[in-house]
């Protein structure tokens, strides 16, 4: 006898159904899965065996065979599990013939029966919502009732599913009275630890303000990293959608929280400069997302940015652009988000104190030269905002005066965010001045006829790239929202420029 149970499989963060076909046949006693299952679905055969025996039931002594159809697509994790035992009990009778066809199926299964939780399941409920009633593990409940508009059901054990779909025994069912968590953001660090640094500061408000990549360049000690972990503070809160992301990255990714609902914070990686770039940029044998997807709609903040190998580095060009990052494999392909605000910080050379006004340099120039080269120009260019961040003296550090703390500049920020979500109100992608097109750029970035003047001088001078012209045009753009100036003015453009001085630097 042939059954059919419906599960799901996920790639990237979209979903597609698996079909699960069961056949009992005489035969001597076999246990086989086709359909290009990975190792852990193989194993799937001992735990499906003993759940079944353990929750009460009687295991066929004949020759099983379960294939996952498309059995093109290969297919990976436990989430299977369950279909598979209730495809081998229909094909039994023990569950009556067309009991599970308006269901799918998720879960993992322990030998005694019990349903465990299984990564993706917020993907694969919201890919497909509309293929019937899902069937999940109690304990992935809270990450499932994300989902408004899908008919969910939550069981604990296999025994209880048999006896839902056997006699009607009701399972629980996550409620639809669901109401949207609150997404605000609390953290214990604030801006106004941060002394002296005020021309740092600013680079940092117009980064987050407009969405521009940051280099932070300056000795040990000058509070770089401090500046970075406090960005955090002064980010405009999610939006529901970009939560809702953020948390399918995480839960594919098997680093969420199954007590939590929805993530609400803006994600936060540094990742050591000894990562690969597989860790950087996702993938392995089983594509998983990497740091740049971890820290989408966040910060990827990468200290010591030329200790960092440079092909990992390089990695990070595509999702700059993109906003997401394509990892190819022999049989698969998959595509993460990836729209990160990039902060990065570095020395000026290799011992740090180049230019410092106590201590003395120990680098030769070609010492120099090579670490700053560790930094490529496609990449250099990429990075909208260059800032030096000096060495703070001891007199500055004594300073009782007041700090502006971070909630006065988040007002800014959200100020600006707000005038640039009007005016990019009718553009499906672009949300903030970093994103805009050349066609964009020509519409709500023209300079007045001084600032062109200028900006034309600065071309020449600085020999800008036609990326870095732009840029600063965009730079110059949220600079103005800042100010609450319609047009962009000379002394925008001025400051702009201020932020391009490593083109100036790795030129010379």
């Amino acid at each position: 006898m042939i059954t059919k149970v419906l599960s799901a499989a996920y790639y990237g963060i979209q979903a597609y159904p698996v079909h699960i076909e069961t056949d009992v046949a005489s035969g001597l006693p076999q246990f086989n899965v086709v359909g290009l299952p990975d190792q852990s679905i193989k194993e799937s055969r001992d735990r499906v065996r003993a759940a079944i025996k353990n929750s009460g039931f009687d295991f066929p002594p004949d020759k099983i065979t379960v294939n996952l159809s498309p059995a093109d697509m290969k297919k990976e994790g436990p989430a299977f599990d369950l279909a598979i035992a209730l495809g081998v009990l229909a094909a039994q009778s023990i569950i009556p013939a067309g009991k599970t066809d308006k269901y799918l199926f998720l879960g993992e299964l322990a030998l005694d029966g019990s349903i465990q939780p299984v990564k993706g399941t917020i993907v694969m409920i919201s890919s497909l919502k509309n293929h019937g009633v899902f069937v999940i593990p109690k304990k992935n409940a809270a990450e499932a009732a994300l989902e408004r508009d899908a008919t969910i059901l939550t069981a604990s054990t296999l025994k209880e599913v048999v006896s839902h779909l056997s006699d009607g025994t009701a399972l629980d069912r996550i409620q639809s009275n669901w109401s949207q968590p609150s997404l605000a953001a609390s953290y214990t660090i604030d801006f106004s630890e941060v002394r002296g640094q005020y021309f740092a500061k600013r680079a940092v408000e117009i980064a987050v303000a407009g969405h521009h990549n940051l280099l932070m360049l300056g000795p040990p000690g000058s509070g770089k990293t401090m500046l970075a972990r406090r960005i955090p503070t002064i980010l405009p809160p999610l939006e529901f959608e970009e939560a809702l992301e953020i948390t399918k990255i995480y839960s594919v990714a098997g680093l969420k929280s199954y007590k939590k609902t929805l993530l609400t914070e803006r994600p936060f990686r540094d990742p050591h400069y000894s990562i690969s770039p597989v860790a950087l940029a996702g993938g392995g044998s089983w594509p998983r997302p990497g740091e740049v997807s971890l820290a989408h709609h966040g910060i990827l903040f990468l200290d010591e940015l030329p200790e960092f190998r440079r092909d990992v580095i390089e990695t990070l060009r595509c999702p700059l652009e993109e906003g997401e990052i394509t990892i190819a494999r022999a049989r698969m392909q998959e595509t993460y988000p990836a729209r990160v605000l990039l902060v990065a910080a570095m020395n000026p050379c290799p011992c740090g104190y180049l230019g410092h006004p106590a201590k003395r340099c120990r680098c030769h120039l070609h010492q120099i030269q090579k670490y700053q080269n560790r930094i490529s120009g496609p990449i250099l260019d990429r990075i909208d905002l260059h800032v030096d961040v000096p060495h703070v003296p001891f007199q500055t550090l004594q300073q009782d005066d007041a700090v502006e703390p971070s909630a006065v500049i988040r007002e800014r920020i959200l100020t600006a965010r707000k005038t640039q979500q009007i005016r990019f109100a009718s553009s499906r992608h672009v949300k903030v001045n970093a994103l805009m097109t050349p066609s964009e750029i020509k519409r709500f970035a023209e300079p007045d006829k001084e600032g062109k003047r200028l900006l034309e001088s600065a071309l020449k001078q600085l020999n800008l790239s036609a990326r870095a012209y732009f840029k600063v045009l965009k730079i110059a753009r949220t600079i103005s929202d800042l100010a609450g100036c319609e047009q962009i003015q000379s002394e925008h453009i001025a400051e702009a420029i201020q932020y391009r001085n490593l083109d100036r630097q790795w030129s010379s």
